[in-house]
């Protein structure tokens, strides 16, 4: 069981770019990109409320609990 992290593909979605996304969410493209693969083991509330303003999604659409 585990959370999967569906950024990359809101990302090609909206056609978003990695570095577009960063400047638009304030956090460095390093962290988005720890973010985007999965290897985050945390994420603050403010910087997924600020993704899913940027994207115009949900959390759910991000995040997905899989057992």
């Amino acid at each position: 069981m585990g959370i999967v992290v569906k950024l990359d593909a809101v990302m090609a979605r909206r056609r978003v770019t990695l570095t577009e996304l960063s400047e638009r969410v304030g956090i460095t493209p390093a962290n988005l990109s720890i973010i985007k693969n999965g290897h985050a083991r945390a994420i603050r509330f403010s910087t997924l409320e600020a993704i899913c303003h940027e994207l115009h999604c949900q959390p759910g659409d991000i995040l997905e609990l899989q057992e």
